[in-house]
């Protein structure tokens, strides 16, 4: 939809083909980082504050510690994917974007996609497709690479935020996220590696939040999705491209898959627009560096309980590290800003 809405913004004729229709849902944090909504603003969706809740920082919680940070500039935005989807559709249908639902596409051909039974003519395709993209395979670049599997269940819960962050609670083998919705519902999203572990046995992993969700009813269904660190060495063949997770994808311990999704979007309408998909390419990898680095720091995190305890006792000792850290993730930084906040970073840890 993104993508649909930047190309749009270009002046391209526009047609999505989908083979389900709204309200779309997927498992997600519903945590809408400062960089997202950013992004979310140049593609002309507006998110109102009627539709979720702001949220000023992001706290991380484990057994001993916790330790939070305040968003440098504007706040993150916690709101529900199906509300999200639908602002995306009603932006899409105002820039004149044609939408085809229950319409999933069976083939491509150098000049379009076989859509049903019909052949929509086309002079780029776009493949948006997701982890298990059948538009990459179909052009020959689902090459076997180096992935990271983690697997996620999401729930809703009815009951008042206890906080105005977004909460990361660390356990031994999980993470869970806590996303405040509205005055009276939170989202709670677990990760983990094993693909049998389901909310209600994690719980004994996080006693704090177990007490917090003691008597709050669940307001919807468990729903899971595979999350992945994945690369690709190309992202388009000819006169197709990929985009969001058919392109490659984070963990989604980062919270910045939609954010990448959404600025890659930008840089394809960019790349149409010049009729160069090459650049692209480039954008693309340069747009990649700080999510792919950031999740391979948390998944450190993950993986190595000690060093992870570690680094929340320092993080605690000087909470402005943190913010700097948190500043980095979304975005706001200068490759100086890195290395100083690098070399405070290692000090810290190596006097904790």
């Amino acid at each position: 939809m993104a993508a649909a809405i930047a190309a749009r913004m270009k002046g391209f004729d526009v047609t999505v083909t989908d083979g389900a229709k709204p309200p779309i849902d997927k498992a997600c944090g519903e945590g809408l980082m400062p960089d997202t909504m950013a992004a979310l603003h140049h593609l002309g969706v507006a998110i109102c504050p009627d539709d979720g809740r702001v949220f000023r920082g992001v706290r991380f919680v484990d057994a001993a510690t916790s330790v939070e940070a305040d968003f440098s500039r504007a706040g993150g935005f916690g709101v529900r994917r199906t509300v999200l989807h639908q602002k995306m559709v009603e932006r899409a249908q105002e820039c004149g974007v044609t939408l085809l639902w229950n319409a999933p596409v069976n083939g491509l051909r150098p000049d379009g996609a076989i859509v049903g039974d019909s052949f929509v003519k086309a002079r780029w395709i776009v493949g948006a497709d997701g982890i298990h993209s059948r538009v990459r395979r179909w052009i020959g670049l689902d090459t076997k690479t180096r992935r990271q599997t983690r697997f996620a269940q999401r729930r809703h819960f009815r009951r008042k935020a206890w906080t105005d962050c977004m909460e990361v609670h660390w356990g031994q083998k999980a993470q869970v996220y806590v996303t405040p919705l509205s005055t009276s519902e939170i989202c709670v999203a677990l990760i983990s590696r094993d693909p049998r572990m389901r909310l209600q046995d994690a719980w004994k992993e996080f006693p704090k939040l177990a007490s917090y969700l003691r008597h709050a009813q669940s307001s919807t269904t468990e729903r899971g999705a595979v999350t992945m660190t994945r690369s690709l060495n190309h992202v388009y063949r000819g006169n197709i491209a990929l985009i969001g997770d058919a392109s490659g994808s984070v963990d989604a311990i980062t919270g910045e898959g939609l954010c990448l999704s959404f600025q890659q979007a930008i840089a394809l309408a960019d790349a149409l627009g010049s009729g160069n998909l090459e650049s692209y390419q480039r954008v693309h990898r340069q747009l990649a560096k700080r999510p792919n680095f950031m999740s391979r720091l948390l998944l450190l995190l993950d993986r190595f309980p000690s060093l992870r305890r570690r680094a929340l006792r320092c993080l605690a000792k000087e909470p402005d590290l943190f913010a700097r850290l948190l500043a980095l993730h979304v975005g706001e930084f200068s490759p100086e800003f890195l290395v100083a906040t690098s070399l405070r970073l290692g000090w810290q840890f190596l006097t904790a």
